[in-house]
């Protein structure tokens, strides 16, 4: 089976630098995907992407040796599957609040007799290869969002089921579940207890702890700090600061402000 290369870097202690893909179009993806991020997630939780997008994007992603995530809509067995069967090399899964959630997302995405997976990896098999049924449950990756008050409540029970190989936190969602401003990096003080905390006890159970990041520089901020799975910013995000950068210096030069015809 197809190398999943967050394992790898993961087990020699390095950080995976992740993309964040929200725009539903198959070429967009194939740039980002050859600009060296380590992994791209489609978020087709928040994103503009349905399935049928989700597909395409991860056969564009295929022409290069990023790892493709997903982060699906909810903790529902039907998506969770078919973003597998679909190639998905990782699930990313929203919400998951108590030890039974975290058990049954990692049921639905293994093979008995580890879960309940269903049989059919049909463009999974072309990703992964022929051995692919064989080896899923150990090639692909499973991380639980931990964006609540409740899920820090019952932190340690997610942590401790078996097959979880990583946490991935919201910051804003963490925000505002604690009453406070939603956002990526300068967050306020009870969001960055809990964070710290969440990283504690991750490493506590050996299990990889990632988080949203808006910024490089809080990025390699919270990868020295531990985080191994790092997203910085997103198609969309990137693209709208791009074509800021171009507009504010032809805005800045009088010949060309006003009309906007050059």
């Amino acid at each position: 089976m197809r190398e999943n290369r967050l394992r790898t870097l993961w087990k020699a202690d390095q950080a995976a630098v992740n993309g964040w893909l929200a725009i539903p179009n198959s070429f967009s993806t194939e740039v980002m995907a050859h600009q060296g991020w380590d992994t791209l997630t489609i978020d087709v939780q928040h994103g503009m992407i349905d399935y049928q997008a989700m597909v395409t994007m991860l056969q564009a992603i295929s022409t290069t040796a990023t790892v493709p995530v997903v982060r699906v809509p909810w903790l529902e067995p039907g998506i969770i599957m078919k973003t597998l069967d679909a190639g998905a090399y990782g699930v990313i899964c929203p919400m998951v609040n108590t030890r039974e959630d975290a058990q049954k997302f990692v049921a639905w995405t293994s093979y008995a007799p580890m879960g309940s997976r269903s049989n059919g990896p049909i463009r999974a098999l072309l990703y992964g290869g022929s051995d692919y049924q064989a080896n899923a449950n150990d090639t692909i990756v499973r991380f639980a969002m931990i964006e609540t008050a409740q899920a820090l409540d019952n932190l340690d029970s997610i942590l401790s089921v078996e097959g979880l190989d990583a946490v991935y936190i919201g910051p804003s969602d963490l925000s505002l579940a604690l009453g406070c401003r939603p956002v990526f990096d300068d967050v306020d003080p009870p969001v960055a207890q809990a964070m710290d905390h969440i990283l504690a006890r991750a490493k506590a159970h050996g299990i990889v702890a990632g988080v949203h990041n808006g910024r490089p520089d809080v990025a390699l901020e919270r990868i020295a700090k531990g985080f191994r799975f790092v997203t910085v910013s997103s198609d969309a995000r990137l693209m709208a600061a791009g074509a800021q950068q171009v507009i504010s210096a032809m805005r800045a030069t009088p010949a060309a402000a006003g009309s906007g015809s050059y």
